[in-house]
Parts: C-alpha cells; structure tokens; sequence
C-alpha cells in the first residue's frame, strides 16, 4: 500500500509570497489548502480554496476541517498571512495596533490551535511561521516596532513550541525575510531596497519558497529561524 499523500495548508495563499509556496507544494505532490480572505475555487482535485477571515477562530476550525474532511491529514502547516505597518511608533493609532496583531499573532493562535491536535494524533507534522528580519536587525530609515512586537513574537514562540512538541515529532520552524518583491505593489515602492541585502538584490517568493521546501525535507530540524534576506541580518 502506497504512503498516503501529504497535505499542506497555506495561510495567505491567493497571491505573492503565499500563491508560490502553494505551487512550490503542489509541485513536490502535496495536496494544498489554500486560505485567503477572498480566494476562486481551482479546478485542480488537489488544491482546496477555502476563503474566510483568518483572525476569526471560527475560520480556523472551517480550513482545517474542511482539509482533514478532503484529505484525511495535515502534514504541514505555513502560517503565511501577515500584515506590515511600517511608521514611528508613537504615529502607530488602535487601530494600527488591532490590525497588526490581529493577523500576524491571533491568526497564527487560531490556526496553530486548530492543527497541532491533528499532527500529535498523527505522530508527526510541521508548522512554519513567517518572520521579519527587521527582528534581528532594526532599520532607523524603516521604522516597524509593530512588525518587530508581532513577527518577534512569532519567532520567540516558534522555539518554544518546537521543544514542547518534539516529543510527539511535530516541528516548528520560521522563516525571516528581507524585502521581497511579491508583484503586488508598484515597482517603485522598492527603490533602493534592494541595498539593505549583501547580496545586493531584492528577495522574490521563489526565494521564500524554497526555504520553506528546504525546512519541510529536514525531518531533523526544528526551532530553527532561516533568515531569507541576502544577508541582511549578518549584518551591512
């Protein structure tokens, strides 16, 4: 008998960084459910569309639901829905601040909730959660404690959930971006971005993709934070 298909579930997943590590899993043979506010449903068999408001519990219970009623499984999960806010902190309003931590950490909680029952039961599974490497090194041209508060934390609770999991085999992982050129936003918005990186180039999704693929094969790697981000955070 043939080893079940994997299944991966990708927050954010209608566009950019998301849409590319959605095909990046459906090119290695995973089933995917992809979660967007608003997302088509595709015709391929193996990639479900489910759309709703990821800050909302009640939408993480209908993703993960409806990809164990599909597909029996979730073997990874990739928290990639974020917002960025980026202005001096004391410019930062409410609603900025319920925005920002909406997303970037209750829905991390919702859909990390939802899942780690599911891959504990199973014996196995993987949660990838997407960071910033304005955590590890602060821009004073860029302003972004909000960004920092947030994506912080999510690299914080990334180590701490990979020990208290390893027992059952579930790994937690992140990844931590520099500036990625998602072809969501005009082109002029990176003017001189491209400087802050080493490597002296822009990121691009395949760049995260990869990562994430990379993180997904190593079954012997977990509290790890993979910075993505030509450089950035070994310093200029």
């Amino acid at each position: 008998m043939s080893d079940p298909k994997k299944v991966a579930i990708v927050t954010g997943g209608s566009q950019g960084i998301g849409a590319a590590v959605v095909d990046a899993f459906r090119g290695d043979g995973y089933a995917v459910v992809a979660a967007a506010r608003s997302m088509d449903q595709p015709l391929d068999p193996d990639l479900l569309a489910v759309s709703g408001d990821i800050t909302e519990p009640a939408t993480a219970r209908r993703i993960v639901e409806a990809a164990h009623r599909r597909f029996g499984r979730v073997d990874c999960l990739v928290n990639n829905a974020g917002i960025y806010i980026g202005k001096p902190f004391t410019d930062y309003t409410l609603d900025d601040y319920a925005a920002i931590t909406a997303v970037n950490l209750a829905g991390f909680f919702h859909m990390t909730q939802q899942v780690i029952p599911l891959m504990v039961d199973q014996g196995c599974g993987h949660i990838v959660n997407v960071s910033t490497s304005l955590v590890d090194q602060p821009d004073h041209t860029r302003p972004a404690a909000l960004a920092a508060l947030t994506k912080g934390g999510l690299v914080a609770v990334t180590r701490s959930l990979a020990i208290e999991y390893a027992a059952h085999r579930v790994r937690f992982n992140a990844v931590s971006l520099g500036v990625v050129e998602t072809g969501g936003h005009d082109p002029h918005s990176y003017d001189g971005l491209a400087e802050l990186h080493p490597l002296g180039r822009l990121g691009n999704v395949g760049d995260v993709a990869e990562g994430i693929r990379y993180l997904e094969r190593a079954a012997f790697v977990t509290g790890e934070i993979l910075h993505i981000d030509g450089g950035q955070s070994a310093g200029h």
